[in-house]
């Protein structure tokens, strides 16, 4: 079988941020899937214009090929204010159709909520977009702006359900484009 192909998108740009680090630690576990490849979208390496509507440049481009080649993705969000970063929705909003009839699953981060407050905004970006978003997420508590170690045997068991719940509806929702393409 195909390996699924799963983009892992880091969500913040911010000076100083701890979602690179995630990020990649994240795509580290689930490199060691099998039946997955994946693709990190670090959205600092973005150009994105400051404002809209604008001219799409090639990282507008670039991205929005990347999100359409993915069959499903992580975002690894922090929490800002009970919500997502602005960035992030920019690179959202970027891409439309390429985010149709794919699963979305969540990295969160954050002090007391560890980022859920995010998690639930993008639920509802993402149902709009006619994505399909998965139940369980991974919240990373930050302490002095690291992962606790504490954490980190029920991080492991929250990483294998994610990616057990993005695996078997990136294959699903892979056969079913096949067999017939989505329109909405």
């Amino acid at each position: 079988m195909t390996p699924l192909r799963l983009a892992v998108i880091i969500g913040s740009t911010r000076e100083g941020r701890v979602g690179d680090r995630i990020g990649r630690w994240f795509a580290a576990q689930a490199r060691r899937r099998a039946g997955l490849v994946v693709h990190e979208l670090d959205l600092a390496g973005y150009a994105f214009p400051a404002a809209l509507p604008a001219e799409p440049t090639p990282a507008m481009l670039r991205f929005v090929r990347q999100v359409a080649d993915a069959e499903a993705f992580v975002v690894v969000t922090p929490e800002y204010n009970h919500s997502f970063p602005a960035s992030l929705k920019q690179a959202i909003d970027f891409a439309y159709d390429e985010w149709q009839a794919k699963p979305v699953g969540f990295v969160s981060y954050g002090c007391r909520s560890v980022g859920l407050h995010a998690v639930d905004q993008l639920r509802t970006v993402f149902t709009a977009l006619h994505a399909m978003t998965v139940r369980d997420t991974v919240g990373v508590d930050l302490l002095d702006g690291e992962p606790t170690g504490r954490d980190e045997e029920r991080l492991g068991q929250d990483v294998r359900v994610l990616l057990d719940e993005l695996c078997w509806w990136g294959l699903a929702l892979r056969e079913g484009r096949a067999a017939r393409p989505y329109a909405c």
